[in-house]
């Protein structure tokens, strides 16, 4: 008889060792819960005979408690059985923290079979076991299984063993949640580092948040830190002197020179000495031996500006400087090595240049190695109110003037003009606008003829005299719906005006004062 005992007992041991390692196995192949209690319940059954079993899981917001899993449950049942602490046996085992053990369901008054799974079934021979699943004092749901009642049966035993498979749940939940919250620490650390890097690599000396000229950030602090050639392309006015500047002052050549050279300004018979120096007596007039752009840039950044522009003869001797790294001056016969690093821009269309026998192939490729595209302002007029404040401010300090705001008509027509000659245009309206305003607020009418639209500046009348009235009458009322955030009756009120004749006014000049409703 001890025999039999002993055998018994070491054969459960081999059944709980078992069935706790693969619960162990199932809780570590997902950090998805969902996935693995399943599998949990279904080692249960095979190992412990249970009949049934549910994890439910308390909701702190709704205060209910719900069946997460289920083994043995239609779908239906898993629905129907929802409970609040205290409510029926595992109510009570959430609300306590306490384990129950229902040796015969069928005369326990507080089993309310919510799911309706054991309604036919002789409850007599049925026993229920529940016990607690906490993270620290906190019980957040609890595991139960449901088996045949059995003479002599431990349910100290299966408690025990329910308490430890719970215990596991507990940490899973936990070790998931941490890893859940690391993951969304390291996400907002990411994007709180990608937006420092951002602003880091946004050069003081460009002005514009759009998402156009964040493309052009990003691409300036991947090619700073590198010698690479780069060739920046864009329309005239675009800034493409701005962006060789911000390049070579985020780069280690930083110390070092930064030489301009406008290719297109220099006649051909001198860009070669330009560039490259000359010995004396090399030509007419070279009285004494000069050094050429290079030689001055060694060491530091050498920007050729309108590169498109460059005579078939030196673009072959810049090739030579590209691939060589060294060249000689006009009229000399010695070698110089140079260490500069080379930034282009160009307006033109080079690849048609080359089409059309004008620009050499090979240098286009050795020039465009990384090529950067600034867009033009009418593909970023978000920038456009920026870049007004800007000039504003600093042609304000440059003449002495206190120019405090920009009119909201001022503005829409920055908006609304398409600026064929880009940031150098706006740049030159600005300073135009500053030398003309009188008040403090820059007006529309102190902006150029070529902006001063009918929609924008509302003419209605050929009358000059009309036009001036009509067009002061409509900056006024935009004036003071913007200060009153749209509100015609405090609008009125600022005018010294009645409603009903703001009414008349805002519909003769078309004004929507809903525009300014989220404006403060």
């Amino acid at each position: 008889m001890g025999n039999g005992r002993s055998k018994s007992l070491v054969k459960r041991e081999v059944q709980e060792l078992l069935l706790l390692f693969e619960i162990s196995q199932a809780l570590d192949e997902s950090m998805d819960l969902g996935q693995v209690v399943k599998p949990v319940l279904e080692s249960m059954s095979n190992h412990m005979g249970m009949m049934r079993g549910t994890i439910t899981l308390l909701n702190r917001e709704s205060g209910e408690i719900m069946i997460e899993a289920a083994h043995g449950l239609s779908e239906t049942q898993k629905e129907r059985g929802r409970y609040r602490p205290g409510e029926g046996v595992t109510g009570k085992v959430v609300k306590s923290g306490e384990p129950a053990v229902v040796p015969h369901i069928s005369e326990e008054p507080m089993f309310l079979d919510r799911t309706g799974a054991r309604k036919d079934l002789d409850k007599k021979d049925v026993s229920f076991i529940c016990v607690p699943i906490k993270m620290g004092n906190e019980v957040i749901g609890a595991l139960s299984a449901d088996r045949l009642f059995e003479e002599g049966v431990s349910f100290e035993e299966d408690v025990r063993l329910l308490s430890i498979i719970a215990s596991m749940i507990s940490q899973a939940v936990r070790l998931r949640q941490s890893a859940q919250e690391e993951r969304h620490r390291l996400l907002e650390e990411n994007i709180r580092l990608q937006r420092q890097l951002k602003e880091r690599f946004r050069p003081s000396n460009i002005v514009g948040k759009s998402k156009t000229m964040q493309v052009v950030y990003d691409l300036i602090a991947q090619v700073s830190r590198s010698d690479a050639t780069v060739l920046i392309r864009g329309e005239s006015g675009t800034g493409k002197e701005l962006v060789a500047h911000a390049i070579h002052f985020n780069s280690p050549r930083s110390s070092s020179s930064f030489i301009k050279v406008n290719c297109g300004a220099l006649p051909e018979s001198v860009v070669e000495s330009e560039l490259f120096g000359h010995e004396r007596g090399a030509f007419t007039g070279a009285i004494a031996t000069r050094k050429g752009r290079f030689e001055l840039a060694h060491g530091g950044t050498i920007f050729l500006d309108e590169i498109g522009d460059l005579s078939p003869t030196t673009q072959i001797k810049l090739l030579r400087v590209l691939q060589e790294k060294e060249f000689e001056r006009v009229g000399g016969s010695t070698t110089i090595k140079t260490d500069v690093r080379i930034i282009t821009a160009t307006n033109r269309d080079l690849e048609q240049l080359i089409k059309d026998n004008i620009f050499r192939e090979d240098l286009y490729y050795r020039l465009n190695v990384f090529p950067i595209h600034i867009p033009p302002l009418r593909e970023r007029k978000t920038d456009i109110p920026l870049l007004a404040d800007h000039f504003v401010e600093k042609f304000s300090k440059i003449n002495q003037k206190e120019v405090l705001r920009i009119s909201t008509p001022a503005i829409d027509m920055l908006m609304s003009y398409h600026w064929p000659g880009n940031v150098r245009e706006l740049e030159n309206c600005m300073e135009r606008a500053v030398l003309l305003s009188s008040d403090k607020v820059l007006h529309s009418h102190h902006l150029p003829p070529t902006l001063q639209t009918a929609q924008a500046s509302g003419t209605v009348s050929n009358s000059a005299l009309d036009t001036t009235l009509d067009s002061i009458e409509r900056d006024l009322l935009l004036d003071a719906l913007k200060a009153c955030a749209g509100n015609k009756a405090k609008a009125a009120r600022s005018l010294g005006i009645s409603e009903r004749v703001i009414g008349l006014r805002v519909r003769k000049h078309q004004i929507e004062p809903k525009r300014f409703r989220t404006i403060t």
